[in-house]
C-alpha cells in the first residue's frame, strides 16, 4: 500500500503542473456546483493564498539583495525597458477602457452611501508610495510592502557588492537558492490551492453576479481581454518583429490562471519568478523587474478605475469630452502605479479619479461597493492580465536587449 502511494505520488509531481491545477479547477467547480455546504474545502485555498503571501516578500528581499549584489552590468537598459513597457501599457489600458466605455457607455445602481476610506488627491498617492518606500525594512517585510522591500533590497544589495566579502555574497546566495526551493515546494500544493478557491467562489456566488451587473462586467472583461490580447502583443510585436502569442499563451496559461485565483499580484511573485526561470531569463534581473511589475504594471487596475468613474460619470448624466477623457487616462494610469497589488486594491483609487470629474466622494463610493460585488469577476480578471504581463513584458526586454546585441533569445518555449 505505501508504495503504491509512494508510486502515485511520484507521477502526480511529475504531470505538468498546469494539467493539474486544471484538474482541481474542475473538481472544485463541480463540488461548489454538488455540494456547497462543504465549506470546509474552502480552506484549501485560504492556506494556498496565505502560504504564497507569507513566502513571497522573503523571497523577494534575499532574490533581489543576492541579484544587486553579483550583478554585472549591462541590466540598466533592460530596465529601462521594461519600466517604460509597464507604463506604456498602462496607460494604453485606460485609453481602451474610455474607448469602449464611450462606444458602451455602462451605468450603475447609486443608492445607499458605502462607507470607507479612499485617496482625496493625487498627490495622496504618492507620498504614500514615498513613505512606504523609506519604512522600516524588516516591517516591509512583514507586512508585504513590496515599494519598501525593494528599496531597501536594492540599497542593501549595492552596500553588499561595494563593501561585503565574496564569501558573504555567497551566503546570501545561497540563502536566496534555499528561500527558491521553499517557493517550488509551496507552489506543488497549488492544484489543491486552487481546486478550494474555486469552490468557495462558484459555492458562494454562482452566476448572479452575471444577471445583476452583466453589461458592467462585460464591459470591464473585454477591455482588458483587449488589452492583453491585442494591444501588448502589438507592443511585444514592435519591438521583437516576431509572433508574440507563443509567449503570450504561455504567460496566460502558467501565471495568469493562478492569479485569476488567488486575485493578488503579490501572492503570484513566486509563480512568476519561476516562470521567468523555465524561460531562460536572467536571474539578476528578473529577480527586480517582477516584484517591480507587481507594483507598477497595472493595466487590469487602470481599465477598472476608468470604467467605473465613466460609469457613475453616466449614470449621472454627465457629458465627457474628449479632453478631459484624455487626463482621466493619466490619472488612471499613475493611480494604478499606487493600487495595492492585494484583492479590490484598484477600487479604491475610483474615489480619486472621480474627483477629477467633480462627482464627490459619497456617490463614488456606491461605485466601489458594486466593484466589491462583482470583484469576482473582475478583480479575477484584472489580476490575470496585471501578474502575467509581468512575465511577458519582462521577456520583452530580454529578447529586445538580446536582439540589440545580435545574439539570438533563448528560451524554453
Amino acid at each position: 500500500m505505501g508504495k503504491m502511494l509512494l508510486a502515485l505520488l511520484r507521477r502526480w509531481t511529475k504531470t505538468s503542473l498546469v494539467l493539474r491545477i486544471l484538474i482541481g479547477l474542475i473538481i472544485g467547480a463541480v463540488l461548489g456546483i454538488v455540494a456547497p455546504q462543504w465549506a470546509a474545502i474552502g480552506i484549501l485555498g485560504m492556506v494556498f493564498v496565505s502560504a504564497l503571501k507569507a513566502i513571497a516578500p522573503v523571497l523577494v528581499a534575499v532574490l533581489v539583495m543576492s541579484s544587486v549584489a553579483k550583478a554585472g552590468e549591462g541590466l540598466g537598459p533592460r530596465f529601462r525597458i521594461v519600466v517604460s513597457l509597464y507604463l506604456l501599457s498602462t496607460f494604453i489600458a485606460a485609453l481602451l477602457a474610455v474607448t469602449f466605455s464611450f462606444l458602451f457607455p455602462a451605468t450603475i445602481q447609486l443608492r445607499d452611501v458605502a462607507s470607507g476610506q479612499a485617496p482625496s488627491a493625487l498627490a495622496d498617492v504618492f507620498i504614500n508610495l514615498l513613505t512606504n518606500m523609506v519604512a522600516n525594512p524588516l516591517m516591509s517585510t512583514s507586512t508585504a510592502n513590496y515599494i519598501g522591500i525593494l528599496f531597501w533590497a536594492i540599497i542593501f544589495g549595492l552596500a553588499l557588492k561595494k563593501k561585503a566579502s565574496q564569501k558573504t555574497i555567497d551566503v546570501i546566495h545561497d540563502l536566496s537558492e534555499v528561500v527558491s526551493q521553499t517557493v517550488r515546494w509551496v507552489i506543488q500544493f497549488a492544484p489543491f490551492g486552487i481546486l478550494g478557491l474555486v469552490f468557495a467562489s462558484v459555492s458562494e456566488s454562482g452566476l448572479e453576479v452575471f444577471t445583476t451587473y452583466g453589461h458592467l462586467v462585460l464591459l470591464l472583461v473585454g477591455c482588458m481581454l483587449v488589452n492583453a490580447l491585442i494591444s501588448n502583443p502589438l507592443i511585444n510585436f514592435l519591438l521583437l518583429r516576431r509572433n508574440p502569442y507563443p509567449l503570450l499563451f504561455t504567460c496566460l496559461k502558467e501565471s495568469g490562471i493562478n492569479a485569476f485565483f488567488t486575485r493578488s499580484s503579490a501572492a503570484n511573485i513566486p509563480i512568476n519568478m519561476t516562470l521567468c526561470k523555465n524561460l531562460g531569463i536572467n536571474e539578476d534581473f528578473y529577480s527586480v523587474s517582477i516584484p517591480l511589475g507587481a507594483t507598477i504594471n497595472m493595466n487590469g487596475a487602470a481599465v477598472t478605475i476608468t470604467v467605473m468613474t465613466l460609469a457613475v460619470a453616466h449614470t449621472l448624466g454627465m457629458e465627457v469630452s474628449f479632453v478631459p477623457a484624455l487626463i482621466l487616462s493619466i490619472i488612471a494610469t499613475l493611480g494604478a502605479c499606487g493600487a495595492s497589488g492585494v484583492a479590490g486594491g484598484s477600487l479604491l483609487l475610483v474615489p480619486l479619479a472621480c474627483s477629477f470629474l467633480g462627482i464627490g466622494n459619497d456617490v463614488a463610493m456606491q461605485a466601489v461597493a458594486i466593484g466589491f460585488i462583482i470583484g469576482v469577476v473582475q478583480d479575477s480578471v484584472e489580476t490575470a492580465l496585471n501578474s502575467s504581463g509581468d512575465v511577458f513584458f519582462t521577456a520583452t526586454a530580454e529578447y529586445y536587449d538580446q536582439k540589440k546585441k545580435k545574439s539570438p533569445p533563448s528560451s524554453t518555449l
